[in-house]
């Protein structure tokens, strides 16, 4: 599959297939899972993974609407979200992960995510508890998640 990440214009290219990896970065605190992700459908050839964990990332970046790289970050991870065939989102334990949360909120009714939370998430709860009501899968391990996004892709 092919890879894109910011600051690459998604808004020229045909996202289908697509993945976007949703989830936790925390400012590179979170384990890199999505290069993990991405090299387990590396000899996969038609599609397109969305990987939002910018190489360049600068966290001096003000988080303002007026920072034109920390608004074009953000609306790149929109754009890709909204516009992806499925949307993959893991919950580090080791974070809180809030703009994940916000993200899977805003796309549980798409039935396109497919989530993996482990034991030890701090909102593990509300998370399998409002999946489970939107009928969202819930994988424990990367491993499960690996497994159920190569029977849907493959």
């Amino acid at each position: 599959m092919k890879v894109y990440k910011p600051p690459f214009n998604i808004r020229k290219i045909d996202l289908f297939p697509s993945i976007f990896l949703a989830g936790s970065i925390e400012n590179g605190s979170a384990d890199d899972w999505q290069t993990k992700f991405i090299e387990e459908f590396a000899d996969i050839e038609k599609g397109i993974i969305l990987n939002p964990r910018r190489d360049e990332w600068d966290s001096s970046w003000e988080q303002s609407k007026n920072n034109p790289n920390f608004k074009g970050q953000v609306e790149w991870e929109l754009y890709g979200l909204e516009n992806s065939t499925l949307i993959v989102m893991y919950f580090d334990p080791n974070t809180k992960s809030q703009i994940s949360l916000l993200e899977l909120g805003l796309h549980m009714r798409s039935r396109k995510v497919i989530v993996c939370c482990p034991d030890g998430y701090i909102k593990k709860g509300n998370v399998d508890v409002t999946c489970g009501f939107y009928r969202i899968p819930v994988y424990k391990t990367f491993e499960q998640l690996i497994d159920a996004v190569k029977l849907i892709v493959t």
